[in-house]
C-alpha cells in the first residue's frame, strides 16, 4: 500500500528559535485580533462613557463639596473632563500613538481618583457618609470604566496606582493623627472603603481576564474550525476544533480507528487491461468507499493510488472501532455489488484488502508554508501498513488487529467472527481475520473466534 509504506515522521520534540520567534508573533497577533474584536463598535461608546462619568462627577460635588479648595477642586474636575475627552478621541483615531493615548488616559483616571480621595482625606474623611461616597465615587467609577476597555495591564495599573496611593495616605494619617480630621472615625472609613476598592478591583481584573479567554479561545476555535472545514465534513471540524490543540502547531493528539482499502493485483490488471478501464474500476472502488465511509460518519484521509486511507476520528473508541467495522462490512457488501454488475457487463473483477487498526495519533492540518494538508501521524499509521502487507500475503478480505478487536468490547455482529492469523516471526499487531459464517447467522460469536 502506497499510503503507509514509508515511516511517519516524528514530531518535533522542541521548537527552534525561528519557530519560537514566529510563535511569540502569532500570539501577539492573536492577542491584537482579540482585542480588536471585543472593542469592536465600543470605541464611541467608551468615549460616551467617559462623558457620563465627567458629568457624574460633577453633579456629585455639587451636591457634596467636601475638598478643602473648591476652586482648585473644579478646576481639577475640569481639567480632567477636557483631558480625558482629548485622550479619548486621540485613542479613537487609531494610528501609532492610539496606545499612548490609551496609557495616558488610564493614568490620568488614575490621578483623579487619587486626587479625590486624599483631597477628601485631608477634609475629613470617615466624617460623613455622603462625603466618603463622593470621594470613592471616582476611583469605582473610573475602575469600571478601565475594565470595560478590556485592557488587563491598564485595569491592573490602575487598580496598583489608585491603591498603592490610598494605602500609602492611609499609613501617614495613622502615623500622624494630626494630619487628618476625624481622628476616631478615620482609620475604620478608609480601611472600609481601600478593602471595598481592592474587593472591586479584583473582581472586575478576574472579569477582564475571562472575558478576553473565552474570546480568544471562541476566535481560535473558529479560525481552526474554518481551517479544517477546508478539509474535513463541519462536524470533524467542529470537533476537533472544540479541542485544545498543541500550542505551537496547532495539532491535536487523539485516539483514532483507521481503516486502508487496497485493490489486489491492481499493478497486473492494469498490463492486462487499457488505462481507460483501469480508471474507470478505480473510481467505481472508490465511491463505493466514499459512500461506506459517510454513511458511518468516517472520514477518507486520502486517495494514493489503488488505496483508500479512512480514518474514524469522532466519538469515543468504542463508537469509532463499531463505525469502522460496519464501515468494512458495507464496503465488503458494496465490493460485491460491484463485481456482480460489472459480470453482467463482461469487465474484469476486482478483489480488495481492507485491514483495521486503532491507535493514539496527531490529527489536523499539517502546514509547511507551501502546502496544507489534513491527515494523521504516528506509530499507528505504520502498524496499519505492515497489517495490510501481511493481509494481502496471507489472501484475507478483512483484517483486524488485536488492538481494534479488544476495542469492541463485546460480540462481533452475527455474520462474522474474528480467526487469529498464525504467523511465524511473531509479527506484531496480532493479525486476525473477520470472516463470513453463514452458518452462524443468529448466534452471538465472541470477539476472539
Amino acid at each position: 500500500m502506497a499510503s503507509g509504506g514509508a515511516r511517519t515522521p516524528p514530531l518535533p520534540a522542541a521548537l527552534s528559535a525561528r519557530d519560537r520567534t514566529a510563535r511569540k508573533a502569532e500570539v501577539a497577533e492573536d492577542d491584537a485580533a482579540v482585542l480588536r474584536a471585543m472593542q469592536a463598535g465600543g470605541g464611541l461608546r467608551l468615549l460616551g462613557l467617559r462623558i457620563v462619568i465627567v458629568l457624574v462627577l460633577l453633579m456629585a460635588a455639587q451636591a457634596y463639596d467636601g475638598s478643602l479648595h473648591a476652586l482648585s477642586h473644579w478646576f481639577i474636575l475640569g481639567l480632567y473632563g477636557v483631558g480625558t475627552i482629548w485622550f479619548g478621541l486621540g485613542e479613537r483615531g487609531g494610528g501609532p500613538a492610539a496606545a499612548a493615548y490609551s496609557w495616558a488616559g488610564t493614568l490620568l483616571n488614575a490621578g483623579l481618583a487619587v486626587y479625590v480621595i486624599i483631597e477628601h482625606m485631608l477634609a475629613g474623611g470617615g466624617a460623613g457618609l455622603g462625603a466618603d461616597a463622593v470621594s470613592r465615587l471616582p476611583a469605582f467609577l473610573l475602575l469600571l470604566q478601565t475594565g470595560l476597555s478590556m485592557r488587563v495591564a491598564q485595569t491592573l495599573l490602575f487598580c496598583g496606582v489608585v491603591t498603592a496611593c490610598w494605602t500609602a495616605t492611609f499609613l501617614v494619617g495613622l502615623a500622624w493623627p494630626d494630619l487628618f480630621p476625624g481622628p476616631d472615625s478615620f482609620p475604620t472609613a478608609q480601611i472600609t472603603g481601600l478593602a471595598t476598592f481592592v474587593a472591586a478591583g479584583l473582581l472586575v481584573i478576574d472579569g477582564v481576564v475571562r472575558l478576553r479567554d473565552a474570546v480568544t479561545r471562541a476566535l481560535r476555535m473558529e479560525h481552526e474550525r474554518a481551517q479544517l472545514a477546508r478539509f474535513v465534513p463541519d462536524t470533524v471540524a467542529l470537533d476537533l476544533a472544540a479541542e485544545d490543540a498543541d500550542a505551537a502547531m496547532g495539532i491535536h493528539r487523539r485516539h483514532a480507528c483507521l481503516m486502508v482499502l487496497d485493490i489486489r493485483g491492481f499493478s497486473r490488471l492494469s498490463r492486462e487491461h487499457p488505462p481507460e478501464a483501469m480508471v474507470t474500476a478505480l473510481l467505481a472502488v472508490r465511491a463505493a468507499a466514499q459512500a461506506a465511509v459517510a454513511e458511518q460518519g468516517g472520514l477518507v484521509d486520502k486517495y494514493v493510488g489503488d488505496a483508500v486511507l479512512v480514518q474514524f476520528v469522532v466519538g469515543r473508541p468504542r463508537a469509532q472501532a463499531r463505525a469502522a467495522l460496519a464501515c468494512a462490512l458495507s464496503l465488503q457488501d458494496r465490493i460485491a455489488a460491484l463485481n456482480e454488475a460489472r459480470e453482467k457487463e463482461g469487465l474484469f473483477t476486482l478483489r480488495v484488502v481492507v485491514a483495521l487498526h486503532a491507535g493514539d495519533l496527531l490529527v489536523g492540518v499539517f502546514d509547511d508554508g507551501v502546502r496544507a494538508e489534513y491527515t494523521v501521524l504516528g506509530p499507528a499509521m505504520n502498524a496499519l501498513s505492515r497489517l495490510e502487507a501481511r493481509a494481502k500475503a496471507a489472501e484475507i478480505g478483512i483484517a483486524a488487529s488485536g488492538d481494534f478487536l479488544d476495542l469492541l468490547g463485546g460480540p462481533l455482529p452475527p455474520r462474522i467472527r474474528a480467526v487469529p492469523v498464525p504467523d511465524a516471526r511473531d509479527a506484531q499487531p496480532a493479525l486476525f481475520a473477520v470472516v463470513e459464517t453463514p452458518e452462524a447467522r443468529g448466534v452471538p460469536e465472541q470477539a476472539r473466534g
